[in-house]
C-alpha cells in the first residue's frame, strides 16, 4: 500500500505538516508507503479550459500537476491538506487540484482520499468541504475520522498543542490504512464494481 500526500500550504513546516506528520507516522506502523509533496510555494496557474489533456491525458502545463498525477496513478490513496484562507483551500492547491482531476484520465475509482485542513479559527469545514468534492467525484472512498480532519493554530507548530486535532488525524490514518487494504483484497476477491454507461444530461440546447 501508498499513499500519496500533497501539503498545500506555502510553510513547508507550518501547522499542516504538522497534522501530516502525525499521518505519518500512523501508516509506517501500518506498513504504507508515504511520500509528501509541498507545493504551496510552486507557480501552478489555473485551467484554461483547452482540452488539450483529452487527447493526451496530461495537462497542457508542464508543470508539478503532471508530477503529481504520474505518483497519484501508482498510489492507494491520496491525503490533500492545507492551511484554510477567507473558509477555503490555499489556491495554489485548488489550481493544482482542478488541473489534476481533469487532466488525468487514469481510473481513480477505489483509491481512497481524505483531505485535512489547518485554521487559526474558523472556516474549517467550507475548505474541508470544498476539498472533498474531488474525491467523491471521482469514484473515490473517503477515509472517515472521529471529527472532521481539523486542527487548529495560528503560529507555525501550534497545532500540534491541539490535542483534539492530532488525535482526529491519527485516527484518520488508521482508518485510510484499513480502507485501502480492505478495497485491496476485495478487488483481488471480487474485483471493482461493473460501472453503468455514463449518462450525460445537457441543460442547454
Amino acid at each position: 500500500m501508498n499513499v500519496l500526500m500533497i501539503n498545500g500550504s506555502p510553510r513547508p513546516d507550518g501547522n499542516t505538516a504538522v497534522a501530516l506528520a502525525q499521518m505519518e507516522e500512523v501508516f509506517e506502523q501500518e506498513g504504507v508507503t508515504c511520500e509528501t509533496m509541498c507545493i504551496g510555494t510552486e507557480v501552478v496557474r489555473g485551467c484554461i479550459a483547452c482540452n488539450a489533456c483529452a487527447k493526451t491525458g496530461r495537462c497542457t502545463f508542464d508543470d508539478v500537476v503532471n508530477q503529481i498525477a504520474d505518483k497519484f496513478e501508482a498510489a492507494d490513496g491520496l491525503v490533500v491538506a492545507s492551511p484554510v484562507y477567507y473558509a477555503s483551500a490555499n489556491a495554489t492547491l485548488v489550481a493544482a487540484l482542478d488541473r489534476l482531476f481533469y487532466s488525468s484520465k487514469f481510473d481513480k475509482t477505489m483509491k481512497v482520499g481524505a483531505c485535512v485542513v489547518a485554521a487559526r479559527r474558523g472556516g474549517c469545514t467550507a475548505a474541508f468541504d470544498e476539498l472533498n468534492k474531488y474525491f467523491t467525484i471521482s469514484g473515490m472512498p473517503v477515509a472517515p475520522s472521529t471529527y472532521w480532519n481539523i486542527v487548529h493554530g495560528r503560529l507555525p507548530g501550534e497545532s500540534a498543542q491541539d490535542a483534539e486535532g492530532m488525535h482526529t488525524v491519527r485516527t484518520l490514518a488508521l482508518n485510510m490504512s484499513f480502507l485501502m487494504k480492505s478495497i485491496a483484497l476485495g478487488r483481488e476477491r471480487y474485483g471493482l464494481p461493473e460501472p453503468e454507461p455514463k449518462q450525460w444530461t445537457h441543460f442547454i440546447r
